[in-house]
């Protein structure tokens, strides 16, 4: 069979009208997002996976480009549009350039996938076959990079959906990126499934659909495994979320209303064992905040450890200089400082500033000065626990959450995600949260200035929250972890690996081009 004849076997309605075919990609982009919190429809990323197959594998090697774009346009255009709220309401920017920032925003994002797909045609060519192979491999490595250049955007990731879905107990031996794999070779498995049968060959088409649903029937079982061990003493837990308006965080002359919201909050919890305010709850550096630590170290219980976010300022000697770090402290029966070192472009750094500095609002931000703190930082101490904290956007990283938690007890993780209003960021954020729990079976503690705050457990579920957009305190039990997870150990080698091993072995010489 020629190239051309299996071009035209593969040919359906979609890729005969242009803009059948781009809406449709579209479309499918869009349903990623349905798969995500707050809608929970986990068994769309196959269908939606199933969509692009049906407009992609006939298309020319040429066109891939621009269908890997039109996907990446449906996904990012309905799952990250949210920075518009950041841009426009709290970064003093007028609404058409608001709305142009965010175009560029999802436009750029979705050029990942467009590197992807060209990538994808690239290596392929012609030959059905090798496409069907080689997709959940391209998907991987389009995801991985995504994660990384240009400071990453490690958001939406397929198998992120999972957290209450059935392939969730894949998580702790493989990681997110291992459930995204099985989540497109389900797809795959349902298009050739279906392109075999319509060839007559109706066993083939029932072995690869039954052997894709293995796992999905395999994963629940593997869900009660029992990867680390939990202890059975509890450590009593309190956070405080002072749902603080984002308009008057940095203002000094809201400060001490802010700090007495805390301390008012916290009042009837002083003996709790570990207590967590949310990220930058003290909106000046520790430096200034000499009296404020004195008088929450003089309130503490004997056994009581305060954990805050606070900015720091001081001389780095990693850098020579004097710099600022968003940061998080221990305060009481414990001690340690944690610098975030994944930072938040434009919300805690400006690329390039000294050309956009004073452009537009956005651009100046407050506390968008922060610097990287320094790479393998010691967990905090919290009554004799090793805590380890991620803060913000730093829980988003699979790799660095796992490699990171491997010395401690209790995961911590704070966020102020007023940014984003009443979108869905923030509850995608949670679920986040929620699988960074499931790879590293451990309890996840989560300190926010305005929700979700959320005790989350080994398995990722949450045990206790408390509503967003109200002033409230949460309180529960938590338990520590000692061990690993296979994922901790490995990280999303072993799913890169085996996406490298497709690429190499699925080649020309391996199945021919004309192979359809």
């Amino acid at each position: 069979m020629s190239s051309n004849t299996t071009r035209t076997t593969l040919s359906t309605p979609l890729n005969g009208i242009p803009w059948l075919g781009a809406l449709t990609l579209i479309v499918a982009g869009a349903l990623q997002t349905l798969t995500f919190a707050p809608f929970n429809l986990w068994w769309l990323g196959p269908v939606s996976v199933f969509l692009i197959l049906l407009v992609t594998i006939p298309a020319a090697p040429g066109q891939l480009f621009r269908a890997g774009w039109f996907t990446g346009l449906g996904l990012f255009a309905t799952g990250a549009s949210w920075v518009y709220i950041s841009i426009s309401e709290h970064g003093n920017t007028s609404i058409p350039i608001a709305i142009l920032l965010t175009v560029l925003f999802v436009m750029g994002l979705a050029l990942f996938h467009a590197l992807a797909f060209w990538f994808w045609g690239k290596l392929a060519k012609e030959s059905a076959v090798r496409r069907l192979i080689l997709f959940p491999a391209i998907w991987i490595l389009g995801d991985w990079l995504r994660g990384w250049l240009l400071t990453g955007f490690p958001w939406l990731y397929l198998g992120t959906a999972h957290t209450d879905g059935p392939l969730a107990g894949l998580a702790p031996l493989t990681g997110v990126h291992g459930v995204t794999f099985w989540v497109t070779v389900t797809g795959v498995a349902a298009y050739a499934a279906g392109w075999l049968f319509l060839r007559q060959r109706r066993i083939a088409s029932g072995a690869v659909l039954g052997l894709a649903l293995i796992p999905w029937i395999v994963a629940p079982a593997m869900n009660r495994i029992e990867w680390t061990e939990i202890s059975d003493q509890p450590t009593t837990f309190a956070a405080m979320q002072g749902n603080i308006p984002q308009q008057v965080k940095w203002d000094p002359d809201f400060l001490r209303d802010q700090i007495v919201t805390y301390l008012t909050l916290t009042e009837d919890h002083w003996d709790t064992d570990l207590i967590l305010w949310p990220e930058t709850a003290i909106p000046i550096t520790q430096d200034q905040a000499g009296k404020i630590i004195e008088h929450i170290d003089e309130q503490l219980g004997e056994n009581s450890t305060l954990i805050t976010g606070i900015p720091w300022y001081g001389f780095s000697d990693r850098i020579e200089d004097f710099t600022y770090h968003n940061s998080i402290m221990a305060i009481g029966n414990g001690g340690g400082m944690y610098h975030k070192q994944k930072l938040v472009p434009f919300g805690e750094y400006v690329p390039l500033q000294s050309v956009l500095r004073g452009l537009i609002g956005f651009f100046d931000l407050p506390m968008s000065s922060f610097s990287k703190g320094p790479e393998w930082q010691e967990p905090l101490k919290a009554n004799g626990i090793n805590v380890m904290p991620f803060i913000c956007y730093e829980v988003a990283y699979p790799d660095f959450v796992a490699f990171n938690s491997r010395s401690a007890g209790l995961l911590l993780t704070i966020s102020n995600d007023g940014w984003f209003g009443d979108s869905i960021g923030p509850l995608q954020h949670l679920q986040i949260a929620r699988m960074r729990a499931l790879e590293t079976g451990r309890y996840m503690l989560r300190g926010t200035n305005n929700g979700v705050t959320a005790i989350i457990n080994e398995k990722g579920q949450i045990t206790e929250r408390i509503p967003q957009f109200e002033r409230a305190t949460l309180t529960g039990e938590a338990f520590t972890a000692s061990g690993s997870t296979p994922y901790m150990q490995t990280g999303s080698w072993p799913v890169l690996t085996l996406a490298a091993i497709l690429i190499v072995f699925v080649r020309e010489r391996v199945i021919p081009r004309s192979a359809g």
